[in-house]
């Protein structure tokens, strides 16, 4: 993967921002706080099945709310 970020003038602080923001929508800073410590597999999985249900509960939520709002 490759990820470039183009510095137009000297608009240095814009292109930070834009760099952040592409890392950001990838994932990287997420996973790079992950591999600071390790994680057992056992933590991992209930980690894993929390972060499920999270998404399965906004999405039931966000469904729930667009028929509402009709």
């Amino acid at each position: 993967m490759r990820l470039e970020i183009q510095v137009n003038g000297k608009n240095i602080d814009r292109a930070i921002k834009l760099l952040k923001r592409e890392i950001e929508k990838e994932g990287l800073f997420k996973e790079l706080k992950n591999r600071r410590h390790y994680e057992k597999p056992s933590v991992k999985k209930r980690r894993k099945q929390r972060e499920a249900q999270k998404r399965r509960i906004k999405t039931a939520r966000y469904k729930r709310n667009s028929r509402n709002s009709r």
